[in-house]
């Protein structure tokens, strides 16, 4: 069983990694900062703030807050848009990670990501997990159409390091 901590540091390296497979560029926080990570979109940088989701039913619930004990109690704080830019999520019963912009999802205390059609067959205001994955979002803000403008294969070794540094 993990700790809250545990399972905290594995989802961000998860939703790193996964950010990372799509030709993303992260960056860690050094110092104590709300969010845990930071995305590369070109040319915008997103502050993340990541969370591990577990699935429940058929829904994936994501909480939108941070949880600390203090001599009073538990003390839940949101999160603002002066902290951090969106969330991400990582369920580990869909092996998946979810993109979800702050300016979609301010104030709320949770979202609930569904991963099948309800009982009722509602259909308004549904957020499907497939739609916050990573892949659909993020490329949809732009980031996965760069990946078509890198180069292909590895640097090839070209004599000295740096070039030029030896006379013959």
């Amino acid at each position: 069983m993990l700790t809250t901590d545990q399972k905290g540091a594995v989802a961000e390296l998860e939703i790193a990694r996964q950010a990372a497979d799509l030709g993303i560029g992260v960056w860690s926080a050094y110092t104590i900062e709300r969010y845990d990570l930071i995305f590369d979109l070109r040319p915008e940088l997103v502050r993340v703030q990541c969370k591990w989701t577990p699935q429940c039913g058929d829904v994936i619930r994501v909480p939108c807050h941070s949880n600390r004990r203090s001599r009073e109690g538990l003390v839940r704080r949101s999160y603002s848009s002066d902290e951090i830019d969106a969330f991400a999520a990582f369920c580990p019963e869909t092996d998946r990670c979810y993109f979800l912009p702050l300016e979609i999802f301010e104030n709320h205390l949770a979202i609930q990501l569904r991963l099948r059609p309800t009982r009722n067959n509602q259909a308004a205001r549904i957020n499907w997990a497939k739609d916050y994955e990573f892949a659909a979002t993020l490329g949809r803000l732009g980031a996965i159409a760069q990946l078509g403008e890198r180069r292909a294969g590895s640097a090839k070794v070209a004599g000295s390091s740096p070039a030029g540094s030896t006379l013959f």
